[in-house]
C-alpha cells in the first residue's frame, strides 16, 4: 500500500502491540477510541492508525504519551457487545510514523507518514532469512503456546519484514520488546532481532523439555506401578486373596491410634506412616521406616502401674527381703509416704552407696516389689558410649534407640522402678561422656522432656524412680553426683552376717541344691566359724557362696548314700567342707612386739584393718618406706617423724638416736595399694612404740590424721571401719574427737562389745596406746639420765 502524509483517526492501545500482517481482534473500551472506529468506517479506506501507549495507565493519552512508530490498519468488522462496548477486527497493513496529534473533541486524530520496507536480496540477507526460518520452526515444534498452524504462514512467507512481524507477533514476549521490534525500520535489522530471540527462547525450550521428559518419565514409570498394584488388587479380590500390604498398613495406623501418644508424637507417626505407604516394601529404607514406627507404636507413652501406696505392707516387704539396712528403708518409705499425699511428685534419684555385697541391687528389686512396679536394671559398668544412653540417630546403620528407652519398652510402663548399675564405673572416650548423657536422664528439673537421638521426639522421664548403685562416690563426676541423693550402706555386723545367713541365704541355698532339713542342720557356731575363718568382707556375697559349698557337699554325700544321720555343720564339719582356714585373727601376735601399731583403713569392699610396722638400726637418721604406700601415706610418715623430734623431751625419747639410727616403716601386703590420711596417727604411734620400746595394746586399733603440732583431725568411713576391727576381734579403738559425730551409725551391740575412745590430740591417743604410766616413768628416766650425764661434764 502506498500514500503520503494524510490524516486519519488514531486508536491508541494499553497492553498490545498490532503488527503489519494478519487480523487481529481488539476489545474497545473507552468512548474516544469508539468515536475513532466510527469516523474511520465512515472513510472510504476503514483506516484507522493504531499505536501503543508508553504508560497503559493514562487514560486520555497525548502525543507524548504514545510510541512514534505505529501500524495502520484496516478495520475488517465491528460488532456491538454488552454494555455499549465494541469488539473489532483489524489487519495490520504496514508500518507508519506519528508526526503530530490532535483531538477534535471526540476522538484522536494524527498526521502520518509511511514507512519504507525495502532491502537488499544479498545471499547474506537470504541466509539470514533461511536461518530465521529454521529457528522458528524449531521453536514452533518444542513450544506448547504456539499454534502448529503458523509453521504455514513462517514456512512461505518470503518478505523478511512480514517474517519478522509473524514470528515476533506468536513468541512469548513481553509488548515492550514486541514495540521494540516494531520500531525496527530496516527489514533485516528485525531479522537480526527475531534470530537473537529465537535463540534464547530455543535454549530454554530445550531445556524445559528436557526435564519435562525426566519427570513424564517418572511419572510414567509411576503410574504403570500404580495400574499394576491396582490390577494385582483387583484380581487378588476376584481370589479371595487379602492384600496383606494394606493390611499391614491399617494395622499400624490402627495402632498408632491407640497408642495414646501425645499429639506431637502421634503426628510424626502418622507423617512416617505416609512415607511407608509410598515405599517399594523391598526398599531398605521401607524397612527403616517400619522399625522405627514399631519403636513409637511400642513404647508405653501413657501406660502407668498403679502404685501400692499401703506404708506398713511396704515396710513389711522391705524387712521380709533385707535385715537391717534401717536408714534405707526409711527413706524409701517416706517417699511413699509423700506419694500417697501428693500424687504429682516428680521421682526421686537415689544413690546407694556401699562395698559389694550389702544387697544394693537387691535392695532395689524390693523397693519395686513394695510399690507394686515394673523393675528396670542398666548396668553401667564400662560403657563409654554415649550413644548407650541416648541411641543412635537414625542415619546410621543400624540404629536403636538407647538403653533408657529399651528399658521402658521392656517394662512396659512408663513410671517403673529403674536401676542403673554401677554408676561409678562408668567411662568416657572419643565417642562421647555417657555421664554427660545421664545428665538430663536423673535431673528431675528437664527430664520430663528427655530426647533420645534414635525416636528424635520427647519422652517423660519423671514418672520414672531411678535407684543408682555405686561402690564409691568420687569416681562419680560432681554434676552427676550433685543430681542424686546420696544413702550410704555400711557393712553388716557379725550378728547381721548370721541373721542373713539363717533367715535368708540358707533356705535358698538349701533349695536351690535340693537338700532338706532331714540332711542337714546349721549350727550358729559353725556359721560364725564359717563368717570369721573363710570370709573377709563387708557384705555376704562370699558367705553366699560358701553356704552354697556346704549345700554342695551335702548334697554329694546325700547322692553317694554315704550319708547315714543328718550331718551337723559345726567347726569340725565346716573344715572338712571347705578345707584349710583362710584367715586368721593374728593381731595379738603380730602386734606383740614394739614398734607395731593395728590401724583402720577404708576401701571400696568396707573397712579393713592394717599394720604398722616400724623397726630401727645403726644409721644416720635416714627415714625408710615400704609397702606400697602412696603419697598421702608417705606424708604422713614426714609429719610423724617430725612432731617425734619437735616433742622427743616430753615423749621420753633421747633425741640423739635420730642421728645414729636409721628407721624402716614397712605397712604389710606389700603388693596392695595404699593410701590416705587415716593412718597418720597409727604411723605416730608405731614409732614412739619403736622408739620407747613399749608395745602398743594389741586389742587397740586406730584411725585419725595427726598434725605437725599433735593435733588429731577426723576422717571418714567410721562405721565400716569399725566393724572391720570388731570382725578381727578388736576390743579397743580410738578415733578423733570430732567423729564422736558418727557415734549412732554404729550398731548398740558393737558398743557394747567394745570399749570407744575419742582423742582430739597425739598426747591422749599415745597415753590409751603405750599407758601413760609408762609414758611418765620414761620421761622421768631420760631425765635422770641427761641430769647424770649433765653432772658429769661439769665434774
Amino acid at each position: 500500500m502506498s500514500f503520503t502524509k494524510q490524516k486519519i483517526p488514531v486508536f491508541p492501545l494499553k497492553n498490545s502491540v498490532i503488527f503489519p500482517v494478519l487480523a487481529f481482534p481488539v476489545n474497545v473500551k473507552r468512548e474516544a477510541d469508539a468515536n475513532a472506529i466510527e469516523a474511520a468506517k465512515s472513510s472510504n479506506q476503514m483506516h484507522i492508525a493504531v499505536f501503543t501507549q508508553k504508560d497503559p495507565d493514562v487514560e486520555n493519552p497525548g502525543a507524548e504519551d504514545l510510541h512514534e512508530i505505529g501500524t495502520l490498519a484496516t478495520i475488517l468488522k465491528v460488532r456491538k457487545m454488552p454494555g455499549d462496548k465494541l469488539s473489532v477486527i483489524i489487519k495490520g497493513e504496514s508500518r507508519i510514523r506519528l508526526l503530530d496529534i490532535e483531538s477534535n473533541g471526540q476522538y484522536l486524530e494524527g498526521v502520518i507518514e509511511p514507512i519504507d520496507n525495502n532491502y537488499e536480496e544479498t545471499e547474506e540477507n537470504l541466509e539470514k532469512i533461511s536461518k530465521c526460518k529454521e529457528l522458528a520452526l524449531k521453536n514452533i515444534d518444542l513450544s506448547p503456546h504456539i499454534s502448529q498452524e503458523i509453521s504455514f504462514h513462517v514456512r512461505f512467507s518470503e518478505n523478511p519484514s512480514d517474517l519478522a512481524d509473524i514470528i515476533a507477533l506468536h513468541m512469548e514476549i513481553s509488548y515492550d520488546i514486541k514495540q521494540e521490534i516494531l520500531a525496527i525500520v530496516d527489514p533485516m535489522e528485525r531479522i537480526d532481532k527475531v534470530i537473537s530471540l529465537l535463540e534464547q527462547e530455543l535454549h530454554v525450550l530445550e531445556l524445559s523439555n528436557k526435564i519435562q521428559s525426566s519427570v513424564k518419565g517418572e511419572m510414567d514409570k509411576a503410574q504403570r506401578e500404580y495400574f499394576l498394584r491396582e490390577q494385582m488388587k483387583a484380581i487378588q479380590r476376584e481370589l479371595g486373596e487379602v492384600d496383606d500390604r494394606q493390611d499391614e498398613l491399617d494395622e499400624l495406623k490402627k495402632k498408632i491410634r491407640n497408642a495414646k501418644m501425645p499429639d506431637e508424637v502421634e503426628k510424626v507417626a502418622l507423617k512416617e506412616l505416609k512415607r511407608l505407604s509410598k515405599m517399594n516394601p523391598s526398599a531398605a529404607e521401607s524397612t527403616v521406616a517400619r522399625t522405627y514406627i514399631d519403636w513409637l507404636v511400642d513404647i508405653p507413652w501413657n501406660k502407668s502401674t498403679k502404685d501400692i501406696l499401703d506404708i506398713q505392707r511396704a515396710g513389711e516387704t522391705l524387712d521380709r527381703d533385707h535385715f537391717g539396712l534401717e536408714k534405707v528403708k526409711k527413706r524409701i518409705l517416706e517417699f511413699l509416704a509423700v506419694r500417697k499425699l501428693k500424687n504429682d511428685m516428680k521421682g526421686p534419684i537415689l544413690c546407694l552407696v556401699g562395698p559389694p555385697g550389702v544387697g544394693k541391687t537387691s535392695l532395689a528389686k524390693s523397693v519395686a516389689s513394695a510399690m507394686g512396679r515394673e523393675l528396670v536394671r542398666m548396668s553401667l559398668g564400662g560403657v563409654r558410649d554415649e550413644a548407650e544412653i541416648r541411641g543412635h540417630r537414625r542415619t546410621y546403620i543400624g540404629s536403636m534407640p538407647g538403653k533408657v528407652i529399651k528399658g521402658l519398652k521392656k517394662a512396659g510402663a512408663n513410671n517403673p522402678v529403674f536401676v542403673l548399675d554401677e554408676i561409678d564405673k562408668l567411662g568416657a572416650d572419643y565417642r562421647g561422656d555417657p555421664s554427660s548423657a545421664l545428665l538430663e536422664v536423673l535431673d528431675p528439673e528437664q527430664n520430663d522432656t528427655f530426647m533420645d537421638h534414635y525416636l528424635d521426639v520427647t519422652f517423660d522421664l519423671s514418672k520414672v524412680l531411678f535407684i543408682a548403685t555405686a561402690n564409691l562416690v568420687s569416681p562419680i563426676p560432681a554434676p552427676l553426683r550433685d543430681r542424686m541423693e546420696m544413702i550410704e550402706i555400711s557393712g553388716y555386723t557379725m550378728e547381721e552376717k548370721l541373721q542373713i545367713a539363717f533367715n535368708y541365704i540358707i533356705p535358698e541355698q538349701m533349695e536351690e541344691h535340693g537338700i532338706t532339713d532331714a540332711h542337714v542342720e546349721f549350727e550358729a557356731e559353725g556359721i560364725r566359724f564359717l563368717i570369721e575363718s573363710y570370709t573377709r568382707e563387708a557384705g555376704v556375697r562370699s558367705l553366699k557362696r560358701e553356704v552354697a559349698a556346704l549345700c554342695r557337699y551335702v548334697a554329694k554325700e546325700v547322692a553317694s548314700e554315704n550319708l547315714k544321720a543328718k550331718a551337723v555343720m559345726n567347726p569340725a564339719l565346716v573344715e572338712e567342707a571347705r578345707g584349710p582356714i583362710r584367715f586368721f585373727n593374728d593381731v595379738a601376735e603380730r602386734t606383740s612386739v614394739n614398734g607395731v601399731a593395728t590401724g583402720l583403713a577404708w576401701t571400696a569392699s568396707g573397712g579393713d584393718i592394717l599394720f604398722i610396722e616400724a623397726t630401727k638400726m645403726r644409721g644416720k637418721g635416714q627415714m625408710k618406706l615400704s609397702g606400697s604406700l602412696g603419697d598421702v601415706m608417705k606424708e604422713s610418715v614426714g609429719v610423724a617423724s617430725s612432731y617425734i623430734r619437735a616433742s622427743s623431751a616430753e615423749l621420753g625419747i633421747d633425741d640423739r638416736v635420730f642421728d645414729s639410727l636409721d628407721i624402716h616403716i614397712h605397712v604389710p601386703s606389700g603388693a596392695i595399694p595404699k593410701d590416705g590420711p587415716s593412718a597418720g596417727v597409727t604411723m605416730l604411734t608405731a614409732i614412739v612404740s619403736l622408739l620407747t620400746g613399749l608395745p602398743v595394746d594389741a586389742k587397740l586399733a586406730m584411725t585419725g590424721e595427726a598434725t605437725l603440732r599433735g593435733a588429731v583431725l577426723p576422717v571418714g568411713g567410721i562405721k565400716e571401719k569399725v566393724l572391720a576391727a570388731h570382725r578381727a576381734g578388736i576390743k579397743r579403738v580410738i578415733l578423733p574427737e570430732k567423729n564422736r559425730k558418727d557415734l549412732p551409725d554404729i550398731p548398740e551391740e558393737i558398743q557394747a562389745d567394745m570399749e570407744i575412745n575419742f582423742c582430739s590430740r597425739m598426747e591422749n591417743v599415745l597415753d590409751i596406746a603405750l599407758g601413760a604410766d609408762a609414758l611418765k616413768e620414761k620421761r622421768e628416766a631420760l631425765s635422770a639420765l641427761l641430769e647424770t650425764e649433765k653432772a658429769d661434764e661439769e665434774q
